[in-house]
């Protein structure tokens, strides 16, 4: 079953329901260009190793050199930015096991922390990994691909960093409105049981 966000569910008063509705409205979007992105790599990456492999087999197909060079290329993007979604999502992995016996307001705080955590990581990233692919990056090249600067093999760091930014601003708005018992939309998948009792309706 395909995983969807959750509906828009807010009852904020007075004109936060437009503001809210955009900012949704901007994000959704984002997600899905993004989840765009990532499946044309896939695709693409799963095409690059069929010829690989092909070419292997295959007398009369060529085996060309940069076949892996590029899918490794490719799924570095593809991850990185896969990464990113699942930041909207709530999908990484973290420690839920005190959220029962903790305030709403203490978890909304520590989520709060959280996204600071990752916006500085973001930072460092995008300063740093701009920094490689300038540096060390801009002076070499693929070996078979001379024509191609392995400063494409270092800018999934900054992308990944960039992407991370653009997702957790939302996180930590929404997280801010919750802590303020504001009521927001959710960005988290719907869990099966949801999922079922919505295609019900």
């Amino acid at each position: 079953m395909q995983r969807e966000l959750l509906p828009l569910h807010f009852l904020n008063k007075g004109g936060n329901n437009a503001v809210m509705q955009t900012m949704k409205t901007v994000y959704d979007w984002t997600y899905k260009v993004v989840m765009f992105i990532c499946k044309i790599l896939l695709i693409a990456d799963i095409l690059v190793v069929c010829f690989t492999v092909l070419g292997r087999y295959v007398s009369f197909i060529p085996d060309p050199t940069w076949t892996e060079e590029i899918t490794l290329t490719l799924m570095s993007y593809m991850a990185v930015l896969s990464g990113a979604l699942a930041i909207r999502r709530g999908a990484h992995i973290r420690m839920t096991s005190f959220d029962r016996y903790l305030p709403k307001k203490m978890i909304n705080v520590l989520d709060i922390l959280a996204d600071i955590g990752v916006i500085v990581l973001a930072y460092i990233m995008i300063v740093e990994g701009f920094k490689f692919a300038n540096g060390i990056g801009a002076k070499g090249f693929y070996p078979s691909l001379p024509w191609l600067s392995k400063k494409v093999m270092y800018m999934p760091v900054p992308v990944a960093g960039i992407a991370m930014i653009l997702f957790e601003i939302e996180s930590i708005i929404l997280n801010f409105m919750k802590l303020f018992g504001k009521q927001t939309y959710e960005t988290k998948e719907a869990s099966l049981e949801e999922q079922v009792a919505e295609g019900g309706n």
